[in-house]
């Protein structure tokens, strides 16, 4: 069996990405830093793990090695550093995945810090215990906060021994400089086909079940993006998605949606709602201001303006068009 047998076998979706680096560890020939775009949750971020195995075994006799494949998996392996965007807690910093699943509530945006960067370099200083490099993965990079994007930019212009994989669902959002310093991998969303399958697998709000298609679109050919819409979009109370459904004609009306929204949902709920909103009213309007009005304001909360009165702002003119 060959390198992309062994390592990637199950990604045939996945092809170009997948014959890229199979043939980098069988040519020996290993960039510094990778960059893999594509929607979240096509696969870069398992992929990227049996890439650093195959670097790590090299067409060994050992080549695949489960155990191996665990403890990069788990962050066992003490030649790997794992970066994720992080929430500020109670003077903390916390993993997205950690706050997500110890449910922490914060109106605030995960970014990727500093503080972090610091940290990855003090690794990357080290010598590696186990193998010829020290291996960095960075998950969401778009994430990077100004300072923390200087000093990933800084980092990657050193010569290092080590090799950096940035996974990113928005590289358009990166400094030009870190992509020119980085191979870049694509990868290609799922087809509606593969999405369907995994909106067949979850069971749907009733207020869900006859948009299907605006759940397929918004989502992006990812599966994780789907899951994550849909779980964020079947915890709006029915009335809102009443009032979204049948915008309120009247300046009043307009003012207690956008109180509702905000009282009730997180700014990443909030984002969520507004991508099926202008999916939704496109399929059933066509009407382009509309849509328009709706991406200024998503622009808006990401910017960490008051939320409230970005919702009031934008209802109110829709209600205007």
């Amino acid at each position: 069996m060959n390198v992309h047998e062994i390592l990637f076998e199950e990604f045939n979706y996945q092809s170009l990405a997948t014959q890229i680096l199979a043939a980098s560890i069988s040519k020996n020939h290993i960039a510094p830093a990778y960059l893999f775009t594509g929607p979240k949750g096509v696969g870069q971020k398992e992929i990227a793990f049996r890439f650093l195995e195959g670097i790590l075994t090299h067409c060994s006799s050992n080549f695949s090695q489960r155990n191996l494949r665990n403890r990069i998996k788990s962050g066992n392996h003490p030649d790997f550093f794992q970066i994720e965007p992080t929430y500020l807690y109670q003077g903390k910093l916390i993993n997205q995945s950690i706050h997500k699943n110890e449910n922490h509530k914060s109106h605030a945006i995960a970014q990727i810090r500093l503080e972090q960067i610091k940290s990855l370099k003090e690794f990357l200083n080290k010598k590696p215990i186990e193998g010829a490099l020290s291996m960095v993965l960075l998950e969401d990079v778009e994430a990077l906060n100004e300072s923390a994007s200087n000093a990933l930019l800084k980092t990657l212009e050193e010569p290092i021994n080590g090799l950096l994989i940035l996974i990113s669902s928005r590289p358009e959002k990166l400094l030009t400089t870190i992509k020119s310093r980085c191979q870049i991998i694509p990868f290609k969303p799922l087809n509606s086909t593969l999405l369907k399958k995994h909106l067949n697998e979850y069971t749907v709000k009733e207020s869900l079940l006859n948009h299907e298609r605006e759940l397929l679109v918004i989502s992006n050919g990812s599966p994780d993006l789907l899951k994550k819409i849909l779980t964020n979009l079947e915890e709006i109370p029915d009335e809102i998605w009443s009032n979204i459904k049948s915008p309120p004609k009247e300046p009043l009306g307009a003012l207690e949606l956008a109180k509702s929204i905000t009282d009730n949902l997180s700014p990443e709920s909030q984002i969520l709602l507004i991508d099926w909103m202008q999916q939704y009213y496109w399929e059933k309007e066509f009407d382009a201001k509309r849509i328009k009005r709706l991406e200024k304001l998503k622009i808006q909360l990401k910017s960490y303006i008051n939320q409230r009165i970005a919702w009031e702002i934008a209802l109110l003119e829709i209600i205007i068009y």
